[in-house]
C-alpha cells in the first residue's frame, strides 16, 4: 500500500520541535543568572528550594486544572508509558508543589511552608512574543496559611525580583474572584449576562459559557473583548469575608510600597484559584501591549481536588522567564556559578599538552573559568579564537615554558604580556579584572 509520508532526504538532520529552543552562550547565562537572582531574593525572604519531576501523572493536571480549560483540551504533552501508566509534561508548577507537599509529608512540619522552584514547563500553544512551548518559570508557593499577608509576600517578593534586573515600569493588577460561599452567585449573574451575547461570542467562549463562565474573561479575541467591557465584575459580589480579605491584601501591599490597581475583569484561567489573583505586567514606554511578567493568587481548594479531606489555604505564583528576558530595558545578570572565561588558554607542543593539566587545575582552584583548544598547535589560530570569543586575556604555555616552568599571560587587548612562574599563577591573577 503506498505511504502519503514523503520520504526524508538522505543525510538530512532533524531539526528543533517548532516552538523550542536550544539555549547556548549568553541566552544560557541570562536564563541562569536571572533564575540564580531569583532564588537568592527568595531564600532572603525565608522561602525554600524544591524541584519536581517533569513528568508527572496526567491525572495530576486534569483534576487540579479542570477538564475544561484550554491547557487540558489542547496544550498538554502526554503519553502513555509501556506500563499503561498515562503521564503528562508538566504544563504549570503548583500542582506538582502541592503534590510533593503530601507525597513527603510537608504536612507535618511547622506551617505554612514555603518553596521556590525554577525549570521548564511545557504547553502546546502558538509560540509569539515570549511564548514557547518549552518555557520557563520561577515560581513561588506559601502553603498551609489563609493569612492575607501571604498574597502580599508573593507580589512584594516578585516586584523586588523584576526591580532587581532592571524593570522600571512594573504595574501590579489584583483583583478577588471570591470563594466559595459567594463565586456562586457571580457565576451566574456573569453567566446569564453572556447568554445576552451568545450570539456574538466566539466558538470557544460559547464552550467556555457552558463549562466555566468565569474564564470568559480571559477571552482575548477582539469581538469578546468588547463584550467583556460591559460584564459583572467579581468584586461586586464578594462576601463579607471576601471584602475583609481583599481589603487587608491591598493595606499590606500600600505599607509594602507596592502600587497596584484593581483590575475588575482580572481572573485566572484555572479551577483552583481563589479570592485574590494578580498579575504584574510591564508598560514600557512605546510599546502597545502591556507584557504579562507574573501571574498567581489563592488556591484554596487545589488541596481537595487533589483528595484530601479538607480544603488547605495556599497562595502562589510565577514569573515567566522568557517573558522576562524579552522585555525592554532588562539588564543583564550573570550567573555565579558558571562564569564567562577570563583567559584563553593556548598550549603550543606535545611538551606543552602534557604539563597543560596542571595549569588548568591552578586555574581552577582559583576560580578562573577557561576557554581552550586543545586540537589545534597553532598560535595565530588559538590567538584568533580568543579574539572571536572576546576572552580579554591569553595564557601561552610553549615548549619553552613548559621546561622553564612558566607561561606568559598576555593581554588581548594592549597586546602586553608578562612571563610569570606556574607556581605564583594563582596569585598573579587574583588582580585581573
Amino acid at each position: 500500500m503506498p505511504s502519503n509520508t514523503k520520504p526524508k532526504t538522505k543525510g538530512e538532520t532533524p531539526k528543533i520541535p517548532r516552538g523550542m529552543r536550544d539555549l547556548m552562550g549568553d541566552t544560557f547565562y541570562a536564563y541562569q543568572g536571572l533564575a540564580e537572582r531569583a532564588a537568592e531574593i527568595a531564600l532572603y525572604y525565608g522561602f525554600t528550594a524544591i524541584e519536581t519531576p517533569m513528568l508527572e501523572a496526567e491525572s495530576l493536571f486534569t483534576r487540579a486544572i479542570g477538564e475544561a480549560t484550554d491547557i487540558v483540551d489542547k496544550e498538554m504533552y502526554t503519553l502513555k508509558t509501556r506500563g499503561g501508566d498515562r503521564l503528562a509534561l508538566r504544563p504549570e508548577g503548583t500542582a506538582p508543589v502541592m503534590r510533593a507537599y503530601f507525597d513527603n509529608g510537608l504536612q507535618t512540619q511547622p506551617q505554612p511552608v514555603m518553596l521556590y522552584y525554577s525549570g521548564p514547563f511545557f504547553r502546546h500553544d502558538s509560540p509569539q512574543r515570549g511564548r514557547y512551548r518549552q518555557f520557563y518559570q520561577f515560581g513561588l508557593e506559601i502553603i498551609g496559611t489563609g493569612k492575607s499577608i501571604a498574597e502580599a509576600m508573593i507580589i512584594k517578593t516578585f516586584t523586588l525580583i523584576l526591580g532587581e534586573v532592571g524593570l522600571d515600569n512594573l504595574h501590579v493588577e489584583i483583583n478577588s474572584i471570591g470563594d466559595k460561599e459567594c463565586r456562586p452567585a457571580y457565576r451566574r449573574e456573569l453567566a446569564a449576562y453572556y447568554r445576552k451575547h451568545h450570539k456574538n461570542l466566539c466558538a470557544d467562549c460559547r464552550e467556555r459559557l457552558k463549562t466555566n463562565p468565569l474564564r470568559l474573561l480571559d477571552c482575548k479575541n477582539p469581538a469578546c473583548q468588547q463584550i467583556k467591557q460591559g460584564a459583572p465584575t467579581p468584586v461586586s459580589y464578594l462576601c463579607a469575608a471576601c471584602k475583609k480579605h481583599f481589603k487587608e491584601v491591598l493595606e499590606y501591599l500600600e505599607t509594602m510600597g507596592v502600587t497596584y490597581e484593581i483590575n475588575h475583569q482580572l481572573v485566572r484561567g484555572l479551577d483552583y484559584y481563589s479570592r485574590t489573583v494578580f498579575e504584574i505586567v510591564d508598560r514600557a514606554p512605546g510599546e502597545d501591549t502591556p507584557l504579562a511578567l507574573a501571574g498567581g493568587g489563592r488556591y484554596d481548594y487545589l488541596a481537595r481536588a487533589l483528595g484530601s479531606r479538607k480544603d488547605l489555604p495556599a497562595v502562589g505564583g510565577a514569573i515567566g522567564l522568557d517573558r522576562v528576558l524579552s522585555a525592554p530595558g532588562i539588564k543583564t545578570i550573570n550567573p555565579r556559578l558558571i562564569k564567562k572565561p577570563k583567559i584563553f588558554f593556548i598550549q603550543l607542543s606535545f611538551e606543552a599538552k602534557l604539563h597543560s593539566f596542571e595549569v588548568i587545575e591552578i586555574l581552577r582552584r582559583a576560580r578562573v573559568p577557561i576557554a581552550q583548544s586543545l586540537s589545534k598547535d597553532s598560535l595565530s589560530a588559538q590567538l584568533g579564537m580568543a579574539e572571536r570569543l572576546g576572552v580579554p586575556y591569553a595564557l601561552i604555555l610553549g615548549q619553552k615554558e613548559a621546561l622553564e616552568g612558566t607561561v606568559i599571560l598576555r593581554n588581548m587587548s594592549t597586546r602586553s604580556q608578562d612571563t610569570i612562574k606556574i607556581d605564583h599563577l594563582a596569585e598573579n591573577l587574583k588582580n585581573l579584572k
